[in-house]
């Protein structure tokens, strides 16, 4: 399999495309997935778990609002990973991930993920590179043991912003009054940071790859959403799931 190398993958949507026309495309699908969530939920027999990194302001909280901030919120939870606690230091770093994976017959979306412990880990040389080659395998192993033992259909999401977007968004973080509760001086901080970032990310995307990743151009938000809501449909509409019915 060929490398995947971020620089060579465009960060937009392509030319040809209509965005007024993708925008209802995705209305439509957002709809279909309303009664797929429901197949899920009733069938009880899979469970999806949706994982959305990229960098700051990539539009992780957009996209998952926008996506799945229709469907029946009784089958959907969303967890954002933060700095780890104390407690949650003093075991090994997939400890409380697996406790937040999906039971079956729901949806669960991780806002960053364990993705993180071999990205701004590694960026400031908080692990090493031989810790995170170890951690790269016990994350192929735990995708896997989740997508053989429990049905769970996992789709990893980069959100695949361009430095110059990304700068723009967080401008606007600063001058725009509904954005300014996102700021986080540190954030800039880590900007600084790019290219560290996409080389730990290619590493990521290469080596962690037993669930393929899809490169999400996110310079474009209609964009962005559409192919998430497409992946989304797409994988639970090819589980051929049906309703339960009573014996009779």
């Amino acid at each position: 399999m060929a490398k995947i190398k971020l620089s060579s993958i465009s960060t937009n949507a392509p030319k040809k495309l209509d965005k007024d026309k993708v925008k209802a495309a995705t209305r439509e699908i957002l709809e279909e997935l309303d009664e797929l969530q429901n197949l899920l939920y009733a069938q009880h027999k899979y469970s999806v778990l949706l994982i959305v990194q990229g960098m700051d302001a990539s539009g992780k909280d957009g996209v998952i609002k926008n996506v799945t901030g229709t469907l029946n919120p009784q089958g959907v939870t969303v967890y954002s990973f933060k700095a780890p606690t104390k407690d949650e230091s003093d075991h090994d770093f997939l400890w409380r991930v697996h406790k937040q994976a999906p039971a079956k017959g729901m949806i669960q979306v991780f806002n960053r993920s364990h993705y993180e412990d071999i990205l701004i880990q590694r960026v400031h040389k908080w692990i090493d590179d031989k810790t995170a080659a170890k951690r790269m395998n016990a994350i192929n192993d735990f995708e896997k043991l989740l997508a053989v033992h429990n049905n769970t259909q996992i789709i990893k999401c980069y959100l695949h912003v361009s430095h110059e977007a990304q700068q723009q968004r967080l401008v606007e973080r600063t001058e725009d009054p509904r954005k300014m509760w996102k700021y986080n001086e540190q954030d800039i901080q880590e900007s600084k940071l790019w290219d560290k970032y996409m080389d730990a990310y290619e590493d990521a995307i290469n080596n962690c790859n037993y669930i393929p990743w899809l490169i999400v151009p996110a310079d474009q938000n209609w964009y962005k959403e559409y192919l998430v809501a497409l992946t989304l449909r797409d994988t639970l509409k090819a589980l051929n799931m049906k309703y339960p019915r009573l014996k009779k």
